[in-house]
């Protein structure tokens, strides 16, 4: 059976962790500004910003522990190491999302039926406050969240609270100079809807990753096509490709040969065979177990 990895990716873990834990600090000010302002106030919408900002506080933990237990060396019991810890930080993390999102919408009917009065200039000022703080956070997040799930799921945290904020302050102007009490439910309602919409893309991808399915961007019968035109291969089956996390791909088949061709003749076959699925489906991880006059099913591409 050969076994190769030539294809690696480079590790910004400790960038990331030093700007989770900035975000982490700005987030906990945040929250105990907005709990204490929303109840002094009495504006659900601060309040749900504030429950929110909460956890974006917790997520952001998550994905810091998960971000350093993504550092740490295989041993003989843990074989693949910790490299799971960030996907399942992000499939928390949306879920967290969700959950939230449905609390916010069982408060804004209530809000929505027993419309209160506001104090508005105290939702403005601590709205402002919200947008400047996950604004910046959104902004040291950014970059890495376009390659790491688990870092998405903490970006994704922090801009819709920084829309949220956006959405409090503009409620806070319309009560302040046109009394429109009503407004705030409504904005908390919008917020909700929107935490769904986010939060179930990244809770669909994670949890597409934790089941082992076959990445969206890779098609099986594709792969064993490409592999099939290899020189000396007569059939490709028993196909696995599943993704560890954001870094690596894995792919395991059955090659049955042509020939009974000698071990350094495989690992000639096998260096194509690695080449064409990185390079054509970024597949980094490859294990192909070689036969030849086996009696077993080749007509099978996937089986458990």
């Amino acid at each position: 059976m050969g076994n190769h990895n030539h294809h690696h990716t480079h590790d910004h873990s400790h960038f990331r962790g030093r700007n989770l834990v900035i975000s982490i600090l700005l987030n906990i000010i945040i929250t105990v500004c907005q709990v204490v302002g929303g109840l002094i106030s009495g504006s659900l919408s601060l309040l749900s910003d504030a429950l929110h900002n909460f956890s974006d506080v917790l997520s952001l933990v998550v994905s810091y522990i998960a971000t350093l237990l993504s550092k740490k060396e295989a041993s003989t019991n843990r074989t693949f190491g910790y490299k799971r810890a960030e996907i399942i930080a992000a499939f928390v993390n949306a879920s967290s999302l969700i959950i939230v999102a449905i609390i916010l919408i069982k408060e804004a009917v209530e809000r929505f039926l027993n419309p209160q009065e506001i104090e508005s200039d105290l939702v403005i000022w601590l709205s402002l406050l919200g947008i400047v703080a996950n604004g910046f956070s959104v902004l040291l997040l950014k970059k890495d969240a376009n390659s790491n799930m688990n870092m998405k799921s903490a970006y994704l945290h922090l801009l819709t609270d920084m829309m949220a904020s956006v959405a409090v302050l503009i409620g806070g102007l319309l009560m302040k100079f046109y009394q429109v009490y009503w407004v705030d439910a409504l904005l908390t309602l919008a917020i909700a809807i929107y935490l769904i919409y986010m939060g179930y893309d990244l809770l669909k991808n994670s949890t597409r990753v934790l089941m082992l399915f076959t990445p969206n961007t890779i098609q099986v019968q594709k792969i064993v096509e490409t592999i099939s035109k290899i020189e000396s291969i007569k059939n490709v089956h028993h196909v696995h490709i599943w993704q560890l996390n954001e870094a690596e791909v894995h792919l395991e088949a059955h090659i049955d040969f042509n020939e009974d061709i000698k071990l350094s003749e495989f690992d000639a076959v096998l260096e194509k065979i690695e080449e064409e699925v990185y390079h054509k489906y970024k597949i980094n991880h490859v294990n192909i177990q070689p036969e030849y006059g086996k009696c077993d099913s080749k007509h099978i591409i996937v089986q458990d």
